[in-house]
């Protein structure tokens, strides 16, 4: 395996990127002119058109202008996610990643008040600038480079399936790379609308407008496009074809494990209730549900978006009850021992808070450990306290991650920087969907539903813990459990802001929100078990400048959250 050269410009204002050239196992590409290479004259053939459709994604969408820190789209936008949730901490200057996850103030066990003489939202408006982006400090930045590089991707494919002749059942070859390109447009507006307050739809290739929408009208975009990749599915008549393609979409080495397998990629069925998920997660991490300091009656009086309704709650239900199953392959990155679209040992967030605290660079959080129940498996083979980490209130940790784990047999490794052993979950899991099936059991008045759930992920995982399940649990005990499982088993996802804002955990305490009993550790080795935090973070970014500056709203939607 490995990757043919890419060629990409920068559109000015749409901030998009095309590609022509993509992972692949033979370099079947018709390069044309490599001089003067032109979509229409280098993708011509099948295997040249599966090849852009791949590189699309893996390389546009998450190989792409991350480089600042880490190697990938899992390191530094899905970092400043983990950051945010509190489930890791930074002190290196790169990229903001020091500020971006720091608390407005905190409160310690006897009163004292640690203040932040530098909030989150001021550090946010002081480096949203094109020469902040230029120099590295701009953490807006990369997220949108990144998913409308890989939405442009492929609306390019999209554009050439119909003048290229293919083989086989050709219409069921057709419409699987279709389902391809329509399943990551709704990845990438799912990833802008969950982030940034307002944002473009462009759904023609090379194209850009001025036309920004709200963020839920992004989603609703996203939805529009996982619906699309399900009906265009629903109408693939030639499994064997389908397979076929599919097996060349996704390269190799991604088809291990839960991605597949060197000769099967995930089922059209297995697809359709991937998207179910995404369908949920799309509902589930744009509306509040406040559990703010125990209470699941919890309110937040100013927001960028709304609070779940009994409606929405019954959506996500019947999604989840049909999404990822346990069985099921799911869309997985692994690293190839050459040309990688992300690296082993700096291209997740998992690989760069694997090791001894002193010299990774992120570090395990206080906030994630203590999430753990006593006797947890996954604590035990994943964490030692060989070196205590010293900075300030916040990043203080006692905790380093354990290469490849302890070894113990069945019990989920959260981190590794072997070659090919860390398997990243780029979408949907079994255990995402589990868990959004259980709060909305919860949330529904089915507790003991939903901690059975909870208890699943946990088997699942190897915890080896005592079930919660039948003991009686109010919804305010199962809501904790429910968190708590969260923060654990989907470490490293990608997912951590959205559930600490959905929750109002990063929301002002002044207007309902922060976050209650927490462990933090002072730089003079003090443990503190009880602190209030004040997060008080941007919920939604503002646009970035370097598409804002140049390409201005006409729409009269603001670029700039007005919540802040």
């Amino acid at each position: 395996m490995r990757f043919l050269h890419n060629y990409k410009f920068l559109s000015t204002l749409g901030l998009t990127v095309i590609l022509l050239g993509a992972v692949s196992c033979k370099e079947q590409l018709d390069v044309g002119n490599p001089n003067a290479p032109t979509v229409t004259a280098n993708v011509n053939t099948e295997a040249g058109l599966i090849n852009f459709a791949q590189g699309a994604v893996y390389v546009n969408g998450f190989a792409n202008g991350d480089s600042w820190l880490g190697d990938s789209y899992f390191s530094l936008p899905w970092g400043y996610s983990e950051l945010m949730g509190d489930m890791v901490g930074a002190d290196a200057s790169n990229n903001q990643v020091t500020t971006i996850g720091q608390p407005d103030y905190i409160i310690l066990d006897d009163g004292t008040k640690e203040v932040n003489t530098s909030p989150q939202v001021s550090i946010i408006r002081a480096y949203n600038s094109r020469a902040a982006t230029g120099a590295g400090n701009n953490p807006l930045y990369y997220q949108w480079l990144n998913m409308y590089a890989l939405n442009n991707g492929c609306n390019t494919a999209l554009s050439l399936i119909d003048g290229i002749k293919l083989s086989g059942d050709a219409t069921s070859r057709a419409n699987t790379i279709r389902a391809w390109c329509y399943w990551w447009k709704g990845y990438a507006y799912a990833s802008i609308g969950s982030m940034y307050y307002s944002g473009l739809i462009n759904d023609k290739a090379g194209s850009t407008n001025s036309d920004y929408v709200l963020h839920d009208k992004i989603i609703a975009q996203s939805n529009t496009y996982f619906n699309m990749a399900a009906t265009t599915l629903g109408a693939i008549t030639s499994a064997t074809d389908y397979q076929t393609v599919m097996t060349q979409l996704i390269p190799a080495f991604n088809r291990v494990g839960h991605g597949g397998t060197a000769t099967d990629a995930l089922t059209i069925d297995m697809w359709k209730r991937n998207i179910n998920t995404m369908l949920a997660r799309n509902i589930l991490v744009n509306k509040l549900a406040p559990f703010v300091n125990g209470n699941p009656n919890a309110t937040i009086s100013k927001s960028s978006t709304t609070a779940m309704t009994a409606a929405d709650w019954n959506s996500v239900l019947t999604l989840a009850t049909n999404g990822v199953k346990q069985s099921d392959y799911v869309f997985t990155g692994r690293t190839p021992p050459s040309n990688p679209f992300f690296t082993a040992t700096g291209g997740t967030v998992a690989a760069l808070t694997t090791g001894v605290n002193s010299g990774t660079t992120f570090k395990i959080s206080e906030r994630f450990i203590q999430n753990f129940n006593p006797g947890d498996k996954r604590f035990t083979n994943n964490f030692n306290t060989a070196n205590t980490y010293k900075n300030n209130y916040i990043y203080t940790t006692r905790y380093n991650i354990i290469d490849g784990g302890a070894g113990e047999a069945g019990v989920y490794v959260y981190g590794t920087k072997t070659v090919g052993a860390y398997e990243l979950y780029i979408a949907s899991s079994y255990e995402e969907n589990a868990l959004i099936l259980a709060e909305a059991n919860m949330r529904l008045n089915n507790i003991e539903a939903g901690l059975a759930l909870v208890d699943a992920v946990r088997a699942y995982q190897g915890a080896g813990v005592a079930a919660v399940a039948g003991t009686g649990l109010t919804l305010s005990k199962a809501l904790t459990e429910l968190t708590k499982e969260r923060r654990v088993s989907l470490f490293g996802r990608g997912l951590a802001y959205y559930d600490s804002r959905r929750w109002g955990w990063t929301y002002d305490i002044a207007t309902g929100g922060g976050s209650y009993g927490n462990t933090v550790v002072t730089s003079a080795g003090v443990v503190n078990k009880n602190v209030t935090i004040n997060y008080n973070f941007m919920d939604y970014w503002d646009v970035p400048a370097d598409e804002a500056v140049l390409n201005p709203s006409t729409s009269g939607v603001a670029t700039k959250n007005p919540n802040y």
